[in-house]
């Protein structure tokens, strides 16, 4: 009973087409036609695609016992894809490309107007696309009415990518370069000052607690009276002093071995904040491109004559109803 119904309904649509057939074939023509002249009335555009990886590490480690993960060879993963999409999004990296090829004269857009910055937004979007690829890298794709100065965008981007992210971190690496300098040459300074305190001991003739208890042995077996009045006073001056030698000793130990590991740390921090370093391996430079992608006129033509149609059969549909309705009324 159904099936009866639906094959009776899908009949009477089809009558219903054939009968208003020539209304529903001018309305296709008519959409085709203007299809036809919007679609050539659009600017035409060219694609230019970069392709980079990003880096595992966005540093050199001076840490011997690095995970070997943080090599400045490694391809970066899923997080560090999606930091490098936020810097290509940012708005420094934004700001320096519509600046270098002065986009708003590009794309039209009158610095006069009320709605300047939105609207050049916007048209920066539509034309500059950030996606990562299946395989963890980032395309950057560039749409301009000129193939090559798409390319040149694309390609500019790619350079600017370790300009800004260089910017960003030197925000943060710069003072902690400072720090440590800072620390470092507290610690250096410390140090001189302990070594001329125990050398002006050593000229007093203190000695260390090894060589101490060789001054005993000499003051007996010393001959002379000279030598025994020597020694003498060495023992005193060891007794006198001893003690204190033997705490600078242990001091200059404990800070010549923090000083080393603070050498160590200087160093990061200065490599850190004062080099330039490379953020993304490139894969594939942008091409001017010898084929438009954009617009597509063919899907263009036919969505809109599609379009039109179905419209125009609906409308047509609906006034059958409405007289329907009239005549039972």
């Amino acid at each position: 009973m159904e099936k009866k119904k639906s094959d009776q309904g899908a009949n009477e649509l089809l009558v219903f087409s054939y009968k208003n057939r020539k209304i529903l074939i001018f309305t296709g023509l008519i959409a085709g036609v203007i299809s036809i002249i919007i679609s050539l009335m659009l600017p035409v555009l060219y694609e230019s695609n970069a392709i980079v990886f990003p880096t595992a590490t966005s540093t050199v480690s001076f840490n011997a016992q690095s995970n070997a993960k943080a090599s400045s060879m490694d391809f970066g993963e899923e997080e560090q894809a999606e930091q490098l999409i936020q810097i290509l999004q940012s708005s420094p990296l934004r700001n320096r490309i519509i600046e270098k090829f002065d986009l708003a004269k590009v794309y039209e857009i009158d610095p006069e107007e009320e709605s300047y910055h939105h609207k050049l937004g916007k048209a920066y979007e539509s034309h500059i696309h950030f996606e990562r690829t299946r395989y963890g890298s980032i395309n950057i794709s560039v749409l301009d009415k000129s193939p090559q100065l798409a390319a040149d965008i694309a390609n500019k981007i790619v350079q600017l990518i370790d300009t800004v992210k260089n910017d960003l971190i030197k925000e943060r690496t710069i003072p902690a370069f400072e720090i440590n300098k800072r620390k470092l040459e507290q610690l250096k300074a410390s140090q001189e000052r302990l070594n001329k305190e125990m050398d002006s001991l050593s000229k007093l003739g203190v000695v260390d607690s090894e060589s101490r208890s060789g001054l005993f042995a000499a003051l007996n077996e010393s001959k002379t009276t000279e030598d025994k009045a020597f020694f003498k006073k060495q023992i005193e001056v060891n007794l006198k002093y001893g003690s204190r030698y033997d705490a600078l000793s242990d001091l200059r130990e404990y800070r010549t071995e923090k000083l080393t590991d603070h050498e160590v740390s200087y160093e990061q921090a200065e490599s850190d904040a004062l080099e330039n370093f490379n953020h993304k391996f490139v894969v594939e430079s942008a091409v001017a491109s010898d084929k438009k992608a954009k617009p597509k006129r063919m899907i263009i033509v036919l969505v809109f004559t599609f379009a039109a149609v179905i419209l125009m059969f609906i409308a047509l549909l609906i006034r059958d109803r409405f007289k329907t309705v009239k005549q039972a009324v």
